[in-house]
């Protein structure tokens, strides 16, 4: 069973920035975050494969956020900037899926709130 913690969330005006980290308990080969804004499905934010280069939901997402897996760690962080009013949601670190389709993950975190303010 992986374990998964996650930390960095907090509240942010808009134009700002946070950092988001999940550490497991083991290795996995494939590490993404999703979120869940309120009222709505969770959705995809970014994903990687070990060794590999990421992958992002969308362009606006691809230009404003970074992610970054430490493979000897087995950590991920998810720095986010330029962050928007619309990006107001819980995030979930997860693991032991494939790319962005949630519904391949095994594992997931607690996840951390994002709040971002106009």
């Amino acid at each position: 069973q992986v374990q998964l913690v996650e930390s960095g969330g907090g509240s942010v005006q808009a134009g700002g920035s946070l950092m988001l980290s999940c550490s497991a308990s083991e290795f996995t080969l494939y590490m993404g975050w999703f979120r869940q804004a309120p009222g709505k499905e969770r959705e995809g934010v970014a994903a990687i494969r070990a060794g590999g280069d990421p992958i992002y939901s969308s362009d606006s997402v691809k230009e404003r956020f970074i992610l970054v897996q430490d493979d000897p760690k087995s950590a991920l962080y998810l720095l986010m900037n330029n962050l928007k009013p619309e990006d107001t949601a819980m995030y979930y670190c997860a693991a032991g899926g494939d790319g962005l389709d949630q519904s391949t993950y095994f594992y997931w975190g607690q996840g951390t709130q994002v709040t971002v303010s106009s």
